[in-house]
């Protein structure tokens, strides 16, 4: 009888473990990862996330929903909002914004910008983007909240718009204010809703560098160098928060954003976020293959925050400025009546004089023509803040009993021309700039 007894308490024990099996799976999961980073996380707390950008299946995932402060990941909220204005015709490239004092003073990184003196909306974001500078970002923020503190609650009112309910920014820049908090997971939406609502401003996050007043700025993401198929997004540094990195890279039809928090050192992080990336890339190709789609590594445990195992992309939701030929204030996203009645100061450039677009590239020299308008298609396509208006020409031309075909786009103006052709040399493709 003893001896049933005991075998029955086996049996017991044994059925009591098998439900707990899945959750289990996740605790050594979590603990593997935590004890991966062991020796490059920072004291500041480590916590990451890598998502499908697609879909927002969460392959990955460790203390994604823990406070962490952003440092400079918030100037990517900082670009989402000056990215609604140049759509909405609220700001222009070409706009010149006048620096205060306060943006002057801020602690580097920084252009160098001095109070009273002017900059346009481009280099603002290349400055941003690249040196992560917060001269440019408060600059920014001024012109199109006011002051800081009016940036701020835009900012904070488009994240809760996103779905990023546990972010609440204070400043344009990141730099440190203990009440200027956000998520990984949080932060890998924002990664998504740039990528999703602008892609056609998103390739300013893959700019190598940025030269301005005669200073080479390189982008602070050195990962972009060496990580195949990433371009983008943005890092940040402060004491309290570690090393910090939103990522995104594309291999085939398959892009992933991920999110680390916590790291010792911008090397460390770098590292760590390419395995991640690696593993993640490996885990989600082998889900394809199988034909799986449930969220891998266990990581659907609600003790985590994401029930579903995946994260809630959000659709183009309402913006902070109206559209083009709208109420002139930017508005709130969640009521008419919450109105903010501050006006961008900005400075339009004079008109340009007539019969100045008449520049052009040339992306290559084809031997089938098709070929080459489907490169200039391409481009175009790809690029059309700076391409729409462009006019497509392949030329026919023949040497030495060889026919070739010129891709060109032409009726560009000068620095169009340049820039366009700048960028491409440094992704290492083909262009030359053609001379009225």
């Amino acid at each position: 009888m003893k001896i049933n007894k005991f075998i029955l308490l086996i049996i017991m024990l044994a059925v009591s473990f098998v439900p707990h099996a899945a959750q289990a799976k996740h605790r050594r999961h979590t603990a593997h990862t935590r004890h991966h980073f062991a020796g490059v996380a920072s004291d500041a707390g480590y916590s990451d996330i890598v998502i499908d950008a697609e879909t927002g299946r969460i392959i990955h995932a460790t203390d994604s929903d823990s406070l962490r402060h952003p440092a400079s990941l918030t100037k990517m909220m900082t670009l989402y909002i000056t990215f609604q204005a140049l759509e909405s015709g609220r700001l222009h490239l070409d706009d010149s914004l006048p620096v205060s004092s306060n943006a002057a003073y801020q602690s580097p990184s920084k252009l160098g910008l001095h109070p009273g003196q002017h900059i346009r909306v481009e280099d603002v974001i290349l400055g941003i983007v690249t040196e992560s500078a917060n001269d440019a970002a408060v600059t920014m923020g001024e012109a199109l909240g006011g002051s800081e503190e009016g940036f701020a609650n835009l900012m904070t009112r488009q994240a809760h718009a996103l779905g990023m309910s546990r972010t609440q920014f204070q400043n344009p820049s990141g730099l440190p204010d203990p009440d200027q908090v956000t998520t990984a997971h949080d932060m890998a939406i924002l990664g998504a809703a740039l990528i999703r609502h602008y892609p056609h401003f998103y390739p300013y996050f893959s700019h190598d560098s940025f030269t301005y007043a005669g200073i080479y700025h390189h982008n602070h993401n050195h990962l972009m160098d060496r990580y195949d198929g990433m371009d983008g997004i943005k890092t940040g540094y402060i004491r309290a928060s570690g090393f910090n990195l939103v990522a995104s890279a594309k291999h085939g039809d398959l892009r992933l954003i991920g999110v680390v928090f916590g790291g010792r050192s911008a090397v460390a992080r770098d590292n760590h976020m390419a395995q991640l990336l690696d593993d993640s890339f490996a885990a989600a190709q082998a889900d394809a293959r199988n034909g799986r789609i449930a969220p891998a590594n266990g990581e659907g445990d609600s003790s985590d925050g994401d029930s579903e195992g995946y994260v809630a992309l959000p659709a183009k939701v309402a913006a902070v400025f109206p559209s083009r030929g709208a109420m002139a204030q930017p508005r709130a996203v969640q009521s008419d009546a919450d109105v903010t009645t501050v006006q961008p100061v900005v400075q339009r450039p004079a008109p340009a004089p007539v019969a100045v677009n008449n520049w052009g590239i040339q992306i290559g020299a084809y031997s089938d023509a098709a070929i080459g308008q489907q490169a200039l298609s391409s481009l175009v396509a790809s690029m059309p803040q700076f391409l729409s208006t462009s006019v497509s020409q392949v030329q026919e031309v023949s040497a030495g009993g060889l026919t070739m075909y010129r891709a060109r786009l032409m009726s560009l103006d000068k620095h169009t021309a340049q820039s366009v052709c700048a960028y491409l040399v440094q992704r290492g493709k083909s262009c030359l700039t053609v001379e009225p």
